[in-house]
C-alpha cells in the first residue's frame, strides 16, 4: 500500500506555469550559441548581398487628362458627357495583356537567355553580368565580357515551353543545343539549329560563345506577360490627380529602361487609337447618311420645279417667307437631333440624362412645328403646297451642308487626335540598385539568426525536459543522496584520453581516477558528501552489498562507482568494486585496464576467485572486472555462483559496490538488485527526465527491488540552474 502511495506521489503533475526567469536564464546559458548563430546569419547575409545580382529600378511618369466623353462632331452635348477618366481604370489598362503583350512581342521576351551557373555559388567572386538586349529590337539576347548572342527565333513543342535548353560552343566552332543532357541539334551558328524531327528550331543572329554555357528558355507568351506584370508597378500619385507613376525592376539598367519606355509609349499609342476610333465611328455613320440626304434634296428640288412650271410660279409673301424660314429651321434641328439620337442610342439607354435631354428638345421642337403648321393651314392651297415643297428643299439642303461640314471636321479631328495621355517623364534608371540593400539585408539576417537561435533554445528546452535540479526529483518523492557537479578537470582528462585513443587507432586508454588525480575537485567533494549519507543509509541494510544502476547509458555510473569506491577506501574502509555490466562495462579503464579475467569468467567456471580480484593503486580498494563478453549475461547472473560470490565478498569487505547496466535497457540490474542491501540510481543533469526516473523506480518496484534514492550527476553551472550557484570551492591556504 505504501509503495502505491509513493508511486502516486511521484506521478503528481508539475507546475505548468511559465517561468519567465527560467526562460531568461536559458537564454543566458546559451548566450554563445545565440551570439554565434546571429553572427553566422549576419555573415551569410553579407555574403549573399555581395554575390547576389543587383536589381535596378526604372521609373516613368504619365498624366491622364480629363476625357471628353461626348460624341466627336456633336459638341453641343459635350457638357452632358464630360467626365474625368478613372485613374484606376487606366492603371488596369496599362497592366493589361493589350499593352504588355505588345511590349513582350516587341522585345521577344518569350525567349530568355541566361548563363549556366549555380545559384549563389556560381556567382561567388564573379558577380553575374546583367543580360542586355541585342541591337535588333525584335531579338532576344545576352551580352557580357566574353559572350554575345542574339536569338532571332526559338520554337519548341508546347510541352517543352518553359523548359531549359543548354547552348554550348563545340571545339570545332559549332553551336550545340542540349535538353536534359541529350543533344537536340548542332551545326554552324549561321544556319538554324533544327532537331531531327523538326520540332525544335533555334535561329541565332550575331553570336560569340565563350567557355561558359548558356541557358535558353522558350516561354509561353502568357507566362512572359505575367513575368513582366510581376516586375511592373503602376500607382497613382496622390488622390484623383491623374498622375500615374510606372516603375520596373530588373538586373539590367538599360533593359528595364527600354522596356518601361515601351510600356509608356504603347499605352499612349493605344489611347490615341482609342480616341481616333470614336471619331472614325462617327465618320462612318455620317458617310452612310450623306447619300440618303443628297437623294432627298434632289427629289425635293425636282418636285418644286415641276410644281412651279405647272402653276406658272407662285411668289411667297413676306409673312409666308418668314413662316417658311421658321419651319425650315425647326425641321433642320429635328433632323440633327434624329442623327444624334441614332448615335446616342448605341451608347446609352433612354434613362440616361443626356438621352432624356435630347428627347425633351425634340418634343419642344415638335410642339413649335405644330403651331407653325396650324398657321400654314390658313394660307391659300397653292401657297401651302409651294411652302411645303420649298420647306423640303431648304431643310434637306441645310442638313446636307451641315453633314458635309461635320464630315470635314471629323476628318480633321481623326488626323489630329492626340489622346488624353501625356508622358511627363521618360523612363530613367536610379543610379544605385534597389536590391539587395546591404544594410537592411544584414539587419534582417541578424534578426532571423537571433530569432532562430532563441527559438531553438526555447524549443529544445520545451521538448527535452531534462532534470535541472535535485528539487525536481524531491518534489516527486525521490530522495537525492548527492548532487555531483560537472568536473572540468574530468572533462580535460576525457578529452586527453579520447585524443590518445585516436592516435593509437581505437585502443582503449586508461582513465585516471579523479579522486586520486584531483582530490580537491568539487565532484570529489560531492562524493565525500555521498559517503557520509551512505554511512547512515546502510545502517539498516541487510548486507554490505550496494548496487549502482541508472535509467539509461551515458549517465556516469562507472565514474560514480569508481570514484565513490576510492573515497570510501581513503577513509580506511575495505572496498571491492564489481563490474557487473558484462555487456559494455568499462570500469577496468579506471583501474589500469586490468580485464584479463573477470566476473564472466568466474560465473562460467573458467577462473578462480583469486584470479579475478585485482589490487588497485588505492589502498584497501580491490576490483573485479567484467571479463570476457558472454553471449548470455542475464542467465549467468541468475546462476547460484553469482549469489555465492556476493555472499563471500560481503563477508570479507566492508562494502561490495556493484556497477550494473541501465535498467531501462536490460534486466540485469533487476537480478542483481535482489541480492543488494542498498540500491541507488545515477541520473544525469539535463539528459534524464523526471518521468524517465519515475519509470526506473517503477521497473525496480515491479521486481521487488527497493531503491533508496538517486544521485544527480554532472550538474552544470548555469543561470537556469539555481542549484549550481551553491557549489562553492573551499580550499585550504598556507
Amino acid at each position: 500500500m505504501s509503495d502505491q502511495q509513493g508511486t502516486n506521489k511521484r506521478l503528481n503533475v508539475m507546475d505548468d506555469e511559465i517561468d519567465l526567469q527560467r526562460l531568461f536564464a536559458l537564454l543566458v546559458d546559451n548566450v554563445w550559441l545565440i551570439l554565434g548563430t546571429t553572427l553566422l546569419a549576419l555573415f551569410l547575409g553579407l555574403i549573399y548581398a555581395y554575390v547576389a545580382t543587383p536589381i535596378y529600378k526604372a521609373d516613368s511618369l504619365l498624366q491622364v487628362e480629363k476625357k471628353q466623353a461626348g460624341l466627336p462632331g456633336f459638341e453641343e452635348l459635350s457638357e452632358m458627357f464630360a467626365e474625368e477618366s478613372s485613374s484606376q481604370a487606366e492603371i488596369q489598362i496599362i497592366r493589361s495583356r493589350l499593352v504588355l503583350g505588345q511590349v513582350v512581342d516587341q522585345f521577344n521576351m518569350i525567349v530568355e537567355v541566361t548563363p549556366d551557373r549555380l545559384p549563389l555559388v556560381g556567382r561567388l567572386g564573379q558577380p553575374e553580368a546583367a543580360p542586355e538586349f541585342a541591337p535588333q529590337p525584335l531579338f532576344a539576347g545576352y551580352r557580357d565580357s566574353e559572350t554575345f548572342i542574339t536569338v532571332e527565333s526559338f520554337n519548341v513543342p508546347k510541352k517543352w515551353q518553359g523548359k531549359p535548353f543548354t547552348l554550348k560552343a563545340t571545339e570545332n566552332g559549332e553551336a550545340a543545343l542540349y535538353h536534359e543532357g541529350d543533344l537536340v541539334a548542332r551545326g554552324a551558328p549561321e544556319q538554324p539549329l533544327v532537331s531531327e524531327d523538326g520540332r525544335v528550331r533555334l535561329v541565332l543572329g550575331q553570336w560569340q560563345l565563350g567557355k561558359e554555357a548558356l541557358i535558353v528558355v522558350r516561354q509561353n507568351r502568357l507566362t512572359a506577360i505575367n513575368n513582366l506584370r510581376a516586375r511592373l508597378s503602376v500607382a497613382e500619385q496622390g488622390r484623383d490627380t491623374g498622375i500615374i507613376n510606372l516603375s520596373l525592376t530588373g538586373p539590367s539598367p538599360e533593359r528595364i529602361r527600354k522596356v518601361l519606355d515601351a510600356v509608356a509609349q504603347t499605352y499612349q499609342t493605344q489611347n490615341i487609337q482609342r480616341n481616333a476610333a470614336e471619331a472614325e465611328k462617327s465618320l462612318e455613320f455620317l458617310d452612310e447618311q450623306l447619300p440618303e440626304i443628297k437623294e432627298k434634296l434632289t427629289t425635293a428640288e425636282e418636285q418644286l420645279n415641276k410644281y412651279r412650271l405647272k402653276s406658272e410660279s407662285v411668289d411667297l409673301s413676306l409673312e409666308t417667307q418668314s413662316v417658311l424660314e421658321r419651319l425650315v429651321g425647326i425641321e433642320a434641328k429635328l433632323n440633327e437631333l434624329k442623327i444624334k439620337e441614332s448615335e446616342i442610342s448605341a451608347r446609352f439607354t433612354q434613362s440616361h440624362p443626356a438621352y432624356r435631354t435630347l428627347l425633351q428638345q425634340r418634343q419642344s421642337l415638335l410642339q413649335e412645328k405644330k403651331q407653325i403648321e396650324s398657321q400654314i393651314k390658313n394660307l391659300p392651297e397653292t401657297q401651302q403646297e409651294v411652302l411645303r415643297m420649298m420647306r423640303d428643299v431648304e431643310v434637306n439642303q441645310q442638313i446636307y451642308v451641315g453633314l458635309l461640314n461635320k464630315v470635314q471636321e471629323l476628318r480633321i479631328m481623326k488626323a489630329s487626335t492626340v489622346g488624353n495621355v501625356r508622358i511627363i517623364d521618360d523612363a530613367l534608371v536610379q543610379p544605385e540598385p534597389v536590391k539587395p540593400k546591404t544594410g537592411l539585408l544584414a539587419a534582417l539576417s541578424a534578426l532571423l539568426g537571433l530569432m532562430g537561435a532563441v527559438g531553438y533554445v526555447l524549443l529544445h528546452a520545451a521538448l527535452h525536459r531534462g532534470i535541472q535540479s535535485p528539487d525536481q526529483l524531491e518534489e516527486q518523492g525521490i530522495p537525492v543522496y548527492a548532487a555531483i557537479p560537472l568536473s572540468e578537470h574530468q572533462q580535460k582528462l576525457d578529452r586527453l584520453v579520447a585524443l590518445m585513443r585516436r592516435r593509437r587507432r581505437g585502443r582503449h586508454e586508461a582513465i585516471p581516477l579523479l579522486a586520486v588525480d584531483d582530490p580537491a575537485d568539487l565532484a570529489v567533494e560531492a562524493l565525500r558528501s555521498l559517503r557520509t549519507s551512505l554511512h547512515f543509509a546502510m545502517l539498516e541494510a541487510e548486507n554490505k552489498i550496494m548496487m549502482i544502476s541508472g535509467p539509461s547509458p551515458q549517465v556516469g555510473k562507472s565514474f560514480v562507482s569508481a570514484n565513490l569506491a576510492a573515497v570510501l577506501a581513503q577513509v580506511g574502509q575495505k572496498v571491492i568494486v564489481v563490474d557487473a555490466d558484462m555487456r559494455k562495462g568499462h570500469l577496468h579503464r579506471y583501474f589500469d585496464n586490468q580485464n584479463d579475467r573477470g566476473l564472466s569468467d568466474w560465473l562460467a567456471g573458467q577462473a578462480d576467485e583469486n584470479q579475478i580480484i585485482y589490487n588497485t593503486k588505492v589502498e584497501n580498494l580491490h576490483f573485479i572486472p567484467r571479463g570476457q563478453v558472454p553471449p548470455n549475461p542475464a542467465e549467468l547472473l541468475m546462476h547460484p555462483r553469482f549469489k555465492e560470490l556476493m555472499e563471500h565478498l560481503s563477508g570479507q569487505y566492508d562494502l561490495v559496490l556493484v556497477d550494473t547496466p541501465p535498467i531501462l535497457a536490460v534486466t540485469d540490474a533487476a537480478i542483481i538488485g535482489q541480492l543488494a542491501g542498498t540500491s541507488l540510481i545515477v541520473t544525469r543533469f539535463g539528459q534524464n527526465s523526471v518521468k524517465e526516473v519515475d519509470v526506473t523506480f517503477n521497473r525496480f518496484e515491479q521486481n521487488k527491488v527497493e531503491i533508496k534514492g538517486a544521485i544527480l550527476n554532472c550538474i552544470e553551472r548555469r543561470a537556469s540552474n539555481e542549484y549550481g550557484y551553491y557549489n562553492y570551492k573551499y580550499e585550504s591556504t598556507s
